[in-house]
C-alpha cells in the first residue's frame, strides 16, 4: 500500500478512537466509530484476495448493523429522556440496544461469529489493529455507561464469551482464528467485571493490549501464520520462540505473568459479591483456552518440523532491533509484582 495512503488511513483511525474518547455527546461518538470502520476497510482488503475481500464485507456489514443499533438507541433515549448525553441517565430499553450494539462491534458473544474469519482473511497487521486499536473505543463507551447497564445480560454474555473463546480454539490450526478465540474470552473477562468495578475493567484491558500487540508482532517477525510454520520458527529466532512460549503462558493466565494478575482480580472481586458459582465457572473456561496456548507451545518447541527449512539462517542475518517489541514484552511478562500499586489504582 501507498505509504501516504497508510498514513491517511492510521490517521483516519487515531482520529475516530481520540473523538470517541472526547464526546460526551452520542452523535458524535457514533461519528468516531463510523470513521474507525471506514478506515479499517481498505486495510483489510488491501492483500486483493477474495478472502480479503470476504473479511471487508462480512466486517462492514455487522459494523454497518451495529451502528444502525446504536443509532436507533440513541434516537429512542433521546425520545425517552429528552437529551443526547453520554453521562445522563439511560432508559432501559435503549439500554438493551446499546448494549447489543456495542458488543457486535467489539466481537462478544453471541455476537461473535465474525471475528474469526475477518482476522482469517486479513494479514497479522490489521489483525493486530483489529484486535487491539479497534476495541478501544466500543469498550469506553461501555465504560462510560456501566452503570446504566443490564448486568444480567452482561453475566450471560461473560460466560458465553468465555466457554466459546475456549471451544472454539481447540480445534484451530490458524494463527489468526486462534488468536480470534483469544480475544472473545478474553472479552468475557472485561464484560464480566465491567458492572462490579469498571476500572478494573480498564486494567484488564490494559493487560490484554499488551499481551496481544506483543504476540502479533512476535508473529510478523516470524511469519507465522499457521501451526506448521510456527513450527519453524526456531530456525529463524531462538531466542525470541522462546520469549513467545513465556508469552503464550501469559496469555492463559498462568502465574507468574502479567496474564494472571486480571484473571486473579477479577476472580477475588466477584467473589466479594458471593458469585462463587460464576467464579467457578469462569476458572474452568479459562482452562479451555490455556489448553490451546499450551498446544500451541508444544507445537513451537517440542516437535519436529514438518519439512527442512531451504532458506538461510534468518536469524544470523537479520539483526534490526525491536525496541517496541521488547518493551511490550517485557510489560505483557512481567507486571505481576506490581498488582498491589495496579489494584489500589483500580478501587
Amino acid at each position: 500500500m501507498n505509504p501516504y495512503a497508510l498514513s491517511i488511513l492510521l490517521s483516519s483511525l487515531a482520529i475516530g478512537t481520540v473523538t470517541t474518547f472526547i464526546s460526551n455527546h452520542w452523535f458524535l461518538a457514533w461519528i468516531g466509530l463510523e470513521l474507525n470502520t471506514l478506515a479499517i476497510l481498505p486495510l483489510i482488503t488491501k492483500m486483493h484476495h477474495p478472502r480479503a475481500t470476504e473479511a471487508a464485507t462480512k466486517y462492514f456489514l455487522i459494523q454497518a448493523s451495529a451502528s444502525a443499533l446504536m443509532l436507533f438507541s440513541m434516537t429512542l433515549n433521546s425520545w425517552l429522556t429528552g437529551h443526547w448525553m453520554i453521562m445522563n441517565t439511560i432508559h432501559d430499553i435503549p439500554s438493551m440496544i446499546l448494549t447489543i450494539a456495542l458488543t457486535m462491534k467489539l466481537g462478544v458473544a453471541p455476537f461473535h461469529m465474525w471475528l474469526p474469519d475477518v482476522l482469517q482473511g486479513s494479514n497479522l497487521f490489521t489483525c493486530l489493529i483489529l484486535s487491539t486499536w479497534q476495541k478501544l473505543a466500543p469498550m469506553i463507551l461501555l465504560f462510560q455507561t456501566s452503570s446504566q447497564l443490564n448486568i444480567h445480560v452482561l453475566m450471560m454474555m461473560a460466560i458465553m464469551s468465555t466457554m466459546i473463546g475456549g471451544w472454539g480454539g481447540l480445534n484451530q490450526t490458524q494463527v489468526r482464528k486462534i488468536m480470534a478465540y483469544s480475544s472473545i474470552a478474553h472479552l468475557g473477562w472485561m464484560i464480566l467485571v465491567l458492572t462490579f468495578l469498571p476500572n478494573l475493567m480498564l486494567l484488564n484491558l490494559f493487560i490484554y493490549l499488551l499481551m496481544t500487540s506483543s504476540m502479533f508482532m512476535m508473529l510478523m517477525t516470524l511469519s507465522s501464520t499457521n501451526m506448521n510454520k510456527m513450527a519453524l520458527s526456531w530456525l529463524k529466532s531462538p531466542t525470541l520462540v522462546s520469549t513467545m512460549l513465556i508469552m503464550l503462558m501469559s496469555l492463559g493466565g498462568l502465574p507468574p505473568t502479567s496474564g494472571f494478575m486480571p484473571k486473579w482480580l477479577i476472580l477475588q472481586e466477584i467473589t466479594k459479591h458471593n458469585m462463587n458459582v460464576m467464579a467457578t465457572i469462569m476458572a474452568m473456561s479459562a482452562l479451555l483456552s490455556l489448553f490451546f496456548y499450551l498446544r500451541m507451545s508444544y507445537c513451537i518447541s517440542l516437535t519436529t518440523a514438518p519439512n527442512t527449512s531451504n532458506s538461510n539462517i534468518m536469524w544470523r542475518l537479520n539483526t534490526r532491533p525491536y525496541f517496541m517489541m521488547s518493551m511490550l514484552i517485557i510489560l505483557a511478562t512481567m507486571l505481576l509484582p506490581m498488582t498491589t500499586m495496579l489494584n489500589n489504582w483500580t478501587i
